[in-house]
C-alpha cells in the first residue's frame, strides 16, 4: 500500500517549495557553472535573493547541501543494495542506480569548492565502507573479476558522469551505454587489467576538510 504524504499548509509549505526550487535550481546552474553566482541560483528558481538567504547564509553553504545531499543518496543506495542475496547482482545494480540518480556529476564537480563538515567526511568513510562490502560481496559470488578494487569504483562512476549532452533523456541513455560497457569489462572473464589499483585515498586531496 502506498501512503501518500500531505503537503504542508500555508507558509511551511511555501518554505518547503521554495527550498525544492532552490536546491534544483542550484544542480542545474553549478552543473553548467560551478564559479556561477549565488544570485543566478535564485533567478532560475524563480525565488527572490532573500528567500534563498534565509535558508543557505552564502554560496559555500548551498554547496554543501547539494553534496551532502548525493552522499546521502548514494549511501541509501548501497544500503539497498546490499539487502540483495545476489553479490553480482547486488553490485551492478547499485552502480545502475547510482549512474541513474547523477550522483557523481555534482558531487566530483563541485570537490574542491567547499569546506565539508565533520558529518560528510563521516558519511564519505561510511560509503567508503559500504562500496567495499559490495566489491568483497561481488567478488565473492565470482561475478566481479578478482582485480578490481574498491577504489576504481568511484572512478568508473565518474567516467559515466561525464557523459553529458544537452538533452537529459538522451544523456541517460548514453550513460547506460557506457556502462554495461564497463560492466563487460568488470566482469570475471576479463583479460588482466594493466598497471596497479589506485591506492585508498588516492584521490581525496582534491577535498577540503574541516579542521
Amino acid at each position: 500500500m502506498v501512503i501518500e504524504e500531505k503537503a504542508l499548509p500555508g507558509r511551511r509549505g511555501q518554505a518547503a517549495r521554495n527550498d525544492g526550487a532552490i536546491l534544483g535550481a542550484a544542480r542545474d546552474v553549478f552543473l553548467e557553472d560551478p564559479k556561477a553566482p549565488i544570485a543566478a541560483v535564485a533567478e532560475r528558481a524563480g525565488v527572490g535573493i532573500s528567500a534563498l538567504y534565509r535558508r543557505y547564509a552564502n554560496k559555500e553553504d548551498l554547496l554543501r547541501r547539494l553534496c551532502a545531499d548525493g552522499l546521502r543518496r548514494y549511501l541509501a543506495e548501497a544500503e539497498a543494495a546490499l539487502e540483495d542475496p545476489d553479490g553480482w547482482r547486488a553490485f551492478t545494480g547499485f552502480l545502475r542506480r547510482v549512474v541513474d540518480a547523477d550522483v557523481h556529476s555534482l558531487t566530483v564537480r563541485l570537490a574542491g569548492t567547499f569546506t565539508s563538515t565533520p558529518e560528510m567526511a563521516a558519511d564519505a568513510d561510511r560509503s567508503a565502507a559500504l562500496t567495499g562490502e559490495l566489491v568483497a560481496r561481488a567478488h565473492a559470488h565470482g561475478g566481479l573479476r578478482a582485480d578490481v578494487v574498491s577504489q576504481d569504483v568511484g572512478q568508473l562512476l565518474e567516467l559515466c558522469a561525464a557523459v553529458r549532452v544537452p538533452d537529459a533523456d538522451r544523456t541517460t541513455q548514453l550513460r547506460r551505454r557506457y556502462l554495461a560497457i564497463l560492466l563487460d569489462g568488470l566482469a570475471a572473464t576479463g583479460a588482466p587489467l594493466p598497471g596497479p589499483p589506485p591506492k585508498a585515498g588516492e584521490f581525496a586531496s582534491r577535498w577540503k576538510r574541516a579542521v
